[in-house]
């Protein structure tokens, strides 16, 4: 019997365990399903998210590809990036470290520096947490709470049909990165797409802007592909995501390390995960003003596809026209499938 998929495990072990109207005296405007919790706050101005995300040694990182370092800079980036998914300003990070007696003094102090290098990037207090004993592997977990103007924050939820579809960057770095790390009979990634694995960088001031200005219908983060978050859109909202193959943006330090290596980028783009790049959609009125917006900001913004009418589903609408049916597939904790461990 196949193991059930990640999230089909979250929903069949928290959906229907509190009522609806319990989590609502408690303040819960939307609760588990998202990239965050959004709580309401006193005096309704704004709202709280609330996000956690756990590391494992030898699940989600591996000593031949990341060094202590960047492990805890991952770890805090990885939940800072759910913040800007919602459109919020990261504040505060609470940090669980279990460490085995293979890791020295030394080893976790490096850890220590990397997740404060991510936090004192995005301006992130480290304000408590937890250090215990592992018996074997080291785990690392963070809690990264922020802020966002009551009603303000982007859901998944918010796509209709005949929105445009947008990225806040290109993707696959991180992906093609790690294969090459991953692969030591492949040639050498260059030191670009090595970083884009060990040091992702969320798109906080992306996430503010969509969500500050009202662009933002729907938004999530690529932490597992951009399939897989694509897909997460499309079944949260009701609709189908055509995506354009020449309109998904080829870093070209990642289209020539594809070709050194005999494959093509769209595999890693697609299916690879941890860019943090934002995909998301906006009305197409607004495409023009969101342009605009992003382009004074410095900021990087491709419009690759739009909202249909049907079945929830994602598309790839290749160069003669034809589209093809994009596989619901991304890295899966549980099976450990896609991101190679990395």
């Amino acid at each position: 019997m196949a193991h059930p998929d990640e999230f089909a495990l979250i929903r069949a072990w928290t959906e229907g365990r509190q009522r609806a109207d319990f989590l609502s005296s408690r303040g819960v405007v939307t609760g588990i399903g998202d990239d965050t919790a959004v709580v309401a706050s006193p005096g309704g101005e704004t709202e709280w998210l609330l996000t956690v995300d756990a590391m494992a040694e030898g699940v989600h990182f591996r000593p031949e590809t990341m060094g202590d370092a960047d492990v805890g800079y991952k770890a805090m980036a990885s939940c800072i990036s759910d913040i800007a998914a919602m459109g919020g300003r990261p504040l505060h990070a609470l940090v669980t470290v279990c460490v085995p007696p293979s890791w020295t003094p030394a080893r976790t102090q490096a850890l220590y520096d990397g997740l404060y290098a991510c936090a004192d990037r995005h301006g992130v207090a480290i304000i408590g947490g937890d250090t215990t004993a592992s018996r074997a592997d080291l785990v690392i977990s963070v809690t990264v709470t922020g802020q966002v103007r009551a009603g303000r924050a982007i859901l998944r939820s918010g796509a209709s049909p005949g929105q445009k579809v947008f990225l806040t960057g290109p993707i696959g770095l991180a992906a093609a990165g790690l294969y090459g790390l991953l692969h030591p009979e492949a040639p050498r990634p260059p030191d670009s797409l090595v970083r884009a694995h060990r040091r992702p960088e969320p798109h906080v001031r992306a996430g503010l802007l969509l969500s500050e200005q009202g662009f933002g219908r729907a938004l999530n983060d690529i932490s597992d592909g951009l399939a897989s978050e694509a897909w997460e859109i499309a079944e949260a909202s009701g609709v189908g995501m055509v995506l354009r193959e020449e309109d998904l943006p080829v870093a070209g330090e990642l289209a020539a390390y594809a070709r050194r290596c005999g494959r093509s980028p769209l595999d890693w783009m697609l299916y690879g995960g941890e860019d943090y790049t934002l995909v998301g959609t906006i009305d197409a009125a607004d495409e023009d003003e969101a342009k605009r917006a992003f382009r004074e900001a410095g900021l990087p913004f491709f419009l690759v596809g739009e909202t249909v009418s049907g079945p929830p589903g994602v598309w790839l609408e290749t160069a003669t026209g034809k589209r093809v049916a994009v596989a619901k597939r991304g890295y899966d904790h549980f099976r450990g499938e896609d991101g190679e461990g990395g």
